[in-house]
């Protein structure tokens, strides 16, 4: 197997007679942010548990920056960060203790006050963790995984609970740690923030990745339809050459595999006969759109 950060071949894992990862195959590349996306009981959980090493397969092979994560050797865990869901750290140390503690596990930790600054926690480093608010632990604990200045972190569900503000700031920093070339392997159940941070997502759904590329490509892959919305004054209604439907309110959606054309033509009828296209509005699908058609419709959210 080649010098991938991740590498995962034939991999499967059976609890029973129940098979959670049915033979999957995997490539991360070293820098890049990967998302691997599935409902829950798809074989998420599983498949990450064998890559961190806490878990072992039922067959296949995985490596991990080139070693077995498997044995669970000194030299492999200390060139991974991992960020759990809850990570318990000490709630009566300090923000600049906490960090300097886990650096202290570490043979070439990375600069306490980098780290501190990398995640935005330079205005709390002296105040004690029970303290912080839930986004700013969240910060900690990634903290507490750049500790080591690892060259691969794991992010489990980073902003399950963040009001949206918190999830930008924190999408900030997971852009933060690509650009110093960290490789990320990404799980959430926001699809959106899948499509604003990873280079490359790959769908799981009942133990098989049934999808993988990046975000645009698999978008316009499955879907290529796009939805023209727009409102017209009160007793007009578009021309029967225009397969849509009334929203109501005097507003009406239509679903289009040729948005070019018939945005064209929609706006060219508008003018000849002196109307406006209020809030006139062109979407394309979203990765959201794609993951749900792929997975039978289950979110998997929490």
């Amino acid at each position: 197997m080649s010098a991938a950060a991740i590498e995962v071949r034939g991999l499967r894992r059976s609890y029973g007679d129940l098979e959670a990862v049915r033979g999957i195959d995997l490539t991360v590349d070293a820098g890049e942010v990967f998302a691997l996306l599935g409902p829950n009981g798809a074989g998420k959980t599983t498949t990450v548990e064998i890559l961190e090493g806490y878990r072992s397969p039922t067959a296949g092979e995985v490596r991990v920056l080139g070693r077995d994560p498997g044995r669970r050797d000194a030299g492999l865990r200390a060139r991974v960060g991992i960020v759990l869901q809850s990570a318990g750290v000490d709630p009566y140390l300090t923000v600049r203790e906490t960090v300097e503690l886990y650096a202290g596990y570490y043979p070439h930790p990375r600069g306490v006050d980098g780290v501190i600054e990398l995640v935005g926690l330079s205005e709390k480093r002296d105040t004690r963790v029970l303290k912080l608010s839930g986004g700013l632990q969240r910060r900690l604990d990634v903290a507490v995984a750049l500790a080591g200045d690892p060259e691969l972190l794991f992010l489990d569900e980073p902003t399950t609970g963040f009001d949206p503000g918190a999830r930008r700031s924190a999408w900030g920093v997971v852009r933060a740690l690509a650009a110093l070339g960290k490789t990320i392997f990404l799980t959430t159940h926001y699809m959106d923030e899948a499509q604003a941070l990873a280079d490359r997502v790959a769908v799981i759904s009942k133990g098989e990745i049934v999808a993988e590329g990046r975000p645009d490509v698999l978008i316009d892959r499955h879907r290529s339809d796009a939805t023209i919305r727009f409102g017209l004054p009160k007793d007009a209604e578009p021309p029967a050459s225009f397969a849509g439907f009334a929203l109501g309110d005097g507003r009406f959606e239509i679903v289009t595999a040729d948005p070019t054309g018939d945005l064209h033509r929609l706006t060219g009828w508008a003018l000849d006969h002196g109307l406006e296209l209020r809030g006139l509005v062109v979407t394309k699908p979203t990765l959201e759109d794609v993951y749900l058609e792929l997975t039978g419709g289950d979110t998997g959210e929490p």
